[in-house]
């Protein structure tokens, strides 16, 4: 069976190191056919001189564009790809060495026009990133829709870590909205369209995702606001699960609010949130096996559903007056 060519595409916008480091990362692959395109949508701390250190160890082609969002950075990419097969990275991934290897074998034995793949935790990682790790992968915190082959409205690969066939994009013709949840909105597209998707669970990446807390809560709280636009265009993508983390943070502005009137019903709340977060704090020592992290996992988990309920409720609001 011939081997299949792969265009890896990188939309980047202002991360030079990062994009070093992922590169750098990609001159390991034990799977040699691919190519790689790096979409700088419009940066100012460019990338063009980390790309030429790469010119000689892998096939890389550098593209300057206009500030446009992420999803349309990516159709950028698309349109100037030879592969057969795209796949997609955030620029502040690592991937390990036999990614394509396993990417390619997997497609062999079960085809999928369309695949995403999983994060985890790099042992560089700095103690938050690694419980900004955890939090985004728990079901304590994510209620079990991120990464799992049947996931709530069907299987959607998100495109930190994302591939699809040369024949849905030209079926689809990429993104149709630039960011607020454009992956979401795409993937959904590609499956209601009819096309095979699923999750390749060997085919995770090591994803930085943010470096502080403060940059975390701005990410968490536009995936909320995201949540809501991608219900504009698909209503049944908003599921009762994705109000826990609004339920959560009403709850817990209730509990401050009962210590001034109702103490005693406050205690009943604060119970709750206390176990709550004791059980996570376990779950991440569980899997983490390291006290600071875990430690860090219970502040993560806090700013993770606080920031993507405000952000929800911000937005549905905003989407309620706008009718």
């Amino acid at each position: 069976m011939a081997k299949r060519f792969y265009s890896i595409i990188i939309p980047v916008y202002n991360r030079p190191d990062e994009v070093d480091e992922l590169l750098e990362s990609l001159t390991h692959q034990t799977y040699k056919n691919f190519e790689v395109i790096i979409v700088e949508d419009g940066s100012v701390e460019k990338c063009d001189k980390v790309v030429e250190k790469y010119v000689h160890e892998l096939n890389i082609s550098y593209c300057y564009k206009e500030n446009a969002g992420q999803g349309f950075a990516r159709n950028y990419g698309y349109e100037r790809a030879k592969g057969e097969y795209f796949i997609v990275f955030d620029s502040d991934c690592l991937i390990p060495y036999t990614y394509l290897e396993t990417v390619e074998s997997s497609l062999n034995h079960i085809y999928l026009d369309a695949y995403g793949g999983p994060d985890k935790a790099h042992h560089s990682f700095s103690p938050i990133q690694k419980a900004i790790n955890f939090s985004m992968t728990s079901i304590l915190t994510t209620g079990g829709i991120r990464n799992k082959k049947k996931a709530i409205g069907g299987f959607s690969p998100k495109s930190f870590n994302m591939g699809i066939s040369r024949i849905v994009y030209d079926a689809t013709g990429g993104y149709i909205i630039p960011y607020k949840g454009e992956d979401i909105e795409f993937s959904t597209r590609i499956r209601k369209m009819g096309f095979k998707t699923g999750l390749i669970k060997d085919a995770f990446v090591y994803h930085k995702r943010r470096t502080s807390w403060f940059k975390f809560f701005k990410q968490l709280h536009f995936f909320g606001t995201a949540r809501i636009n991608i219900a504009r265009f698909f209503p049944d993508q908003l599921k009762l699960v994705h109000f826990f983390p609004a339920f959560f943070t009403l709850g817990f502005i209730l509990t401050i609010l009962m210590w001034f009137f109702y103490p005693s019903f406050a205690k009943i709340f604060t119970i709750t949130y206390a176990a709550y977060f004791f059980i996570l704090f376990i779950a991440a020592l569980i899997s983490t096996r390291n006290l600071l992290v875990s430690i860090l996992s219970i502040w993560a988990g806090f700013l993770q559903l606080t920031a993507y309920g405000t952000g929800l409720l911000q937005e549905l609001l905003i989407s309620l007056f706008k009718k």
